[in-house]
C-alpha cells in the first residue's frame, strides 16, 4: 500500500468535510486514498462547547467542568455578570459599532460603523468570555437581518445592533421584533419607511411573515396587503429616527393570521404593535425558531420531537429565549448530535484563533482588519450576506474544494504567525499547547490532535501529517531535533486541517 502523504489526506479531507455532517457515506477523489471520518470523543462537556461557544480553550473546558453543563449554561446566561474587560478593551477601539446615529452621522466617512461593526463581531466571537450571549447574538443577527455594508443604513446599522439584536438577544422574541419593526434600519433596509395609506409597500410585511415569522407556508399571498396596509404609518421621521405618522396609516378592520383588530385611526400603531406580538406567539413561528435554532445547534436535519419539545418551552415561556436554548443543549438530542455539524467558515477562524491561544493587537485593529478581509474571501464576512434571508447555516452551503483551501491557508498563516502578524502570539506556540515534548515524533502529532481537537488523528493520518518533517510517527524526538522550530507550525496547521477540526 502506497504511504499516505499530505496532499492525498488533504484531499480526502474535502470529501470528508462535505459529507460527514450529512450521515452520507463518504467517497475519497480518484486520485486519493480513502479518509475515515472522524469521530469525536464522547466527552459531553467538549461537546456542549463545541457548540454554545465559538471554539473551546482550555480555561472554558476547566470551568464548565467544575460548574457542570447545567450550571455553565446558568453562568452564559447571565451574561451581565460576567466580567468581560478584556474584550471591552478591544471594542473600545471600535467606537462606532455601537454607536448612535447622531453620532455616526457626525463622523468623517459613511462606512467607518459599517467597518467597525464587523470587526466588533469577530473581536467579540473570539475573545468575550460571554460566549454563549455571542452565540445568540449571532444567530438573532442572521435571523432578523440587515445586510452591512448597504445603502440607507449606514448611520442607523449600528445601532439597531446594539438596542435591538444585542439587547434582546436572550430577552424574549416578541420585544426584540417589535424593536426590530420600529427601528429605522429596518425600516429603511425593506422599504417600510415609503409605505403609505395611498400606496402601501409589501415588501417588509412579506418578509415579516416570511423570514421573520410563520415562515413560507404559515400565510398566504393575500395576506400581504392586509399587513402591509396595517403597518402604514410606521416609518422613520425627518431627523433620521423612528416616529408613527398616523395620517400615513390605512385603517380598517383586520382579520389575519387569527388576529382581528378594528384598526381605527386613533389606534394604529397599537394595532400594528399588537399584530406583532401575535405574530411572535403564533404556533407556526414557535416551530419555525425552533428548528431553526435545532439547525444552528443540533443538526443540519433537526430531530422532530426536539423541535416539538423547544416550540412549546418558547410559547409557554411567553417567546423567552433563553429557557429554550437551556432546554436545547440539555436534551438527549443534542447530546446525541455529535459531528452532526460543521463549522462555517467564521466559525472556523475564529475557533482556530481561540484554540491556538491568539489574543488581539497590543494597540490598534489591523488583525481585525485581516481577519475581516480573510472572511471577505470567504464569502462570510459578519452581516454581508446580501439577501433579507441571512446567512445559510447547512454544511453543503460551506463545503466545497475552494472553501476547504481557504481554510487551510488560514490555518498555516495562524499557526506561522505570518497574517494576521499583530495578533499576539505565546512566546512558544508549539509549547503552548505540548508543555512536555513527548518521546516520538507520532507522540508530538498525537498531542497536538488531542490538544486541538479532543482525539488523536488516525495512524495514517499522522504519518501524513508527519510526511512535511520528513519523519515517521516511530521516529525519536528530542528537545535538540533541529527540525523541529521549523516543522511545528506547519504540523499544528495540519492537524487543524483535519476533518475532525471542521465539525463543531
Amino acid at each position: 500500500m502506497t504511504r499516505p502523504t499530505r496532499r492525498t489526506v488533504l484531499a480526502g479531507s474535502v470529501a470528508t468535510v462535505a459529507l460527514s455532517a450529512s450521515g452520507l457515506a463518504v467517497a475519497a477523489p480518484a486520485a486519493a486514498a480513502p479518509a475515515p471520518v472522524l469521530k469525536l470523543d464522547g466527552d459531553p462537556i467538549a461537546h456542549l462547547l463545541r457548540r454554545a461557544t465559538f471554539g473551546a480553550t482550555p480555561a472554558a473546558l476547566a470551568e464548565a467542568r467544575k460548574l457542570g453543563a447545567a450550571g455553565w449554561l446558568d453562568r452564559q446566561l447571565a451574561p451581565g455578570r460576567i466580567d468581560d474587560g478584556r474584550c471591552d478593551a478591544v471594542l473600545a477601539r471600535l467606537p462606532l459599532a455601537g454607536a448612535t446615529p447622531a453620532t455616526v452621522r457626525a463622523g468623517k466617512a459613511k462606512n467607518d460603523a459599517f467597518k467597525q461593526l464587523g470587526r466588533a463581531a469577530i473581536a467579540r466571537a473570539a475573545w468575550s468570555e460571554r460566549q454563549l450571549f455571542e452565540q445568540a447574538v449571532a444567530f438573532w443577527a442572521n435571523h432578523l437581518h440587515i445586510t452591512a455594508p448597504s445603502s440607507g443604513v449606514w448611520d442607523t446599522r449600528a445601532d439597531y445592533d446594539r438596542t435591538v439584536i444585542r439587547a434582546h438577544a436572550l430577552g424574549r422574541f416578541a420585544d426584540m421584533l417589535t424593536a426590530s419593526a420600529r427601528h429605522p434600519a429596518m425600516l429603511t433596509y425593506l422599504d417600510q419607511r415609503s409605505s403609505s395609506k395611498a400606496l402601501p409597500n409589501e415588501n417588509y410585511a412579506r418578509e415579516l411573515m416570511e423570514l421573520h415569522t410563520v415562515g413560507l407556508d404559515g400565510y398566504a399571498e393575500r395576506d400581504v396587503p392586509v399587513v402591509a396596509r396595517l403597518l402604514t404609518g410606521m416609518t422613520v421621521g425627518k431627523s433620521g429616527g423612528y416616529v408613527y405618522d398616523a395620517s400615513l396609516h390605512a385603517t380598517g378592520a383586520v382579520d389575519v393570521l387569527g388576529f382581528r383588530h378594528a384598526n381605527a385611526a386613533a389606534d394604529g400603531e397599537a394595532a400594528a404593535c399588537a399584530f406583532l406580538e401575535h405574530l411572535a406567539r403564533h404556533e407556526r413561528t414557535a416551530e419555525r425558531i425552533a428548528r431553526k435554532l435545532c439547525v444552528r445547534f443540533v443538526a443540519d436535519e433537526p430531530p422532530a420531537a426536539l423541535v416539538k419539545r423547544l416550540a412549546k418551552v418558547y410559547r409557554e415561556s411567553d417567546t423567552a429565549i433563553a429557557p429554550v436554548l437551556r432546554a436545547l443543549f440539555l436534551s438527549p438530542e443534542f447530546a446525541a448530535s455529535v459531528g452532526k455539524k460543521i463549522r462555517t467558515p467564521f466559525e472556523d477562524t475564529i475557533a482556530a484563533v481561540r484554540v491556538l491561544g491568539l489574543g488581539p493587537d497590543e494597540s490598534g485593529v489591523k488583525s481585525l482588519d485581516a481577519l475581516y478581509n480573510h472572511l471577505v474571501s470567504a464569502g462570510h464576512a459578519p452581516f454581508r450576506w446580501s439577501a433579507p434571508n441571512g446567512y445559510p447555516d447547512s454544511a453543503a452551503a460551506w463545503a466545497s474544494p475552494s472553501a476547504f483551501l481557504a481554510r487551510c491557508n488560514l490555518h498555516l498563516n495562524l499557526a506561522t504567525g505570518w497574517y494576521p502578524r499583530q495578533l499576539t502570539r505565546p512566546a512558544d506556540l508549539l509549547r503552548s499547547l505540548v508543555p512536555v515534548l513527548p518521546g516520538s515524533w507520532g507522540a508530538l502529532v498525537d498531542a497536538i490532535a488531542v490538544r486541538l481537537l479532543g482525539v488523536k488523528l488516525p495512524l495514517d493520518h499522522t504519518a501524513a501529517v508527519l510526511s512535511v518533517a520528513g519523519k515517521l510517527p516511530t521516529s525519536p524526538l528530542t528537545g535538540a531535533d533541529k527540525e523541529l522550530t521549523g516543522a511545528a507550525p506547519y504540523l499544528i496547521a495540519l492537524v487543524l486541517d483535519s476533518p475532525s477540526f471542521q465539525l463543531r
